[in-house]
């Protein structure tokens, strides 16, 4: 007989990212990043969050609601190894998981209480998509959950990966400043898959209200316009 767990969302993810591409590969990659847990009704009541004002980081347990349509493989092609080589899912952070399941460190950013939506939880340095559904959330302790000598596999390898940015400021100027930062730093780390290295294509990010769209050579990211979203 099966163990069977039924999941239930306790709040939502309110973020910039309203599709997949230019998320972080990680979390805290970008601590400039601003996102909220909007809770779900039944879980509104601040007796939930008491005592959570003594912790500045959070895991958050969450959904790959987006990867419904692809079923889980042995192994899969790491974007950081190229495209071209295969390691096993469990080997991996990938989103295409027997259980589409991910897992991510935030900092608390501040706890806001309003009469619409109850307790709202604002957190730096989320990797997570606009409407993703939240499981759980557990207190993210140092002493237990830091551990400095583990190794790191071939994901250490490319830790320091970034891009040089190049935006002229009348483009930069179509962006709300509070999003300035944020935004460069989302393009700093590479939107693109890995084996997609053609310096001639340009490609389009959406990002809180824009579409931005650019191209890369020979390690710099050359921003080519902004423009404003319709809605």
């Amino acid at each position: 007989m099966k163990d069977i767990i039924e999941l239930k969302p306790i709040a939502r993810v309110r973020s910039d990212f309203k599709s997949k591409f230019g998320i972080p590969r990680q979390s805290g990659l970008a601590e400039e990043l601003k996102a909220e847990i909007v809770f779900e009704s039944e879980y509104r009541n601040r007796e939930y969050l008491r005592g959570i004002e003594g912790y500045s980081h959070l895991w958050i347990l969450w959904g790959f609601s987006a990867n419904k349509s692809r079923k889980p493989t042995p192994t899969v092609r790491p974007p950081r190894l190229g495209g071209n080589r295969r390691v096993g899912v469990f080997a991996t952070r990938s989103p295409y998981r027997p259980n589409p399941i991910g897992l991510s460190a935030v900092r608390i950013d501040f706890i806001e209480e309003t009469q619409s939506e109850g307790m709202i939880i604002h957190i730096n340095g989320a990797d997570i998509m606009d409407g993703t559904p939240v499981y759980d959330i557990k207190p993210y302790i140092p002493e237990y959950d830091s551990l400095p000598d583990a190794a790191g596999g071939f994901a250490s390898d490319y830790f320091d990966y970034s891009l040089k940015v190049e935006i002229n400021e009348k483009e930069l100027a179509k962006v709300e400043e509070s999003r300035r930062n944020s935004l460069i730093r989302v393009l700093e780390l590479d939107p693109r898959p890995s084996y997609q290295d053609d310096p001639e294509r340009i490609y389009c990010m959406d990002y809180a209200d824009y579409s931005v769209s650019f191209k890369v050579n020979n390690g710099t990211l050359f921003v080519e316009k902004i423009e404003h979203l319709t809605k």
